[in-house]
């Protein structure tokens, strides 16, 4: 049984940076509207695929573009090994504590306070390739215990090009398995 990958509607943060630019300290950018449209879109998109679980980072752009693909109470669990290469404030997570007022459909307790990659100064910490391709790889071994089929997992641009080669467009729907 299939498993697809889903990055992330447009968020805030994709909307206003440009590589090159400074990073607009937008720190775990929510969706934009252009991002809403694109989860619902993408919904129509899945609808015959048969889903029965969906694993979303716990970053908010992720978790928002989940919620709106599956508005009607779907196996959903967030999981913190697949969110994005740490490189901008918009890669800066939140406590489950905090996500779990925004969320609280969701269960956020078995996160760490600092599930996203941190030196420990609160600032933006640039994550080593190297911890994240290992992080990485423990996701993608962790993916063939998963027993509920067909999976869905929402996450990220850069997590998905170390696995899949390639960086997709905001809720592109891609088949990994």
């Amino acid at each position: 049984m299939p498993i697809y990958f889903v990055r992330h509607g447009q968020s805030e943060f994709n909307a206003v940076f440009r590589t090159g630019d400074e990073d607009p300290m937008i720190f775990d950018a929510p969706l934009t509207e252009l991002g809403r449209q694109q989860a619902m879109d993408a919904r129509e998109e899945i609808r015959d695929l048969g889903i029965r679980h969906v694993i979303t980072s716990p970053l908010t752009r992720a978790i928002q573009t989940a919620q709106l693909m599956f508005p009607d109470g779907i196996s959903m669990e967030v999981r913190d090994g697949h969110h994005e290469l740490l490189l901008h404030s918009c890669d800066v997570g939140r406590p489950p504590n905090e996500l779990g007022a925004d969320f609280p459909a969701l269960a956020f307790g078995h996160l760490a306070d600092e599930w996203w990659h941190s030196d420990g100064t609160g600032g933006i910490s640039v994550e080593p390739e190297d911890v994240f391709k290992a992080r990485i790889a423990d996701f993608v071994r962790h993916l063939d215990t998963i027993m509920e089929r067909p999976l869905l997992i929402v996450g990220h641009g850069n997590a998905f090009n170390e696995i899949i080669g390639r960086k997709l467009a905001n809720c592109e729907v891609h088949r990994f398995r």
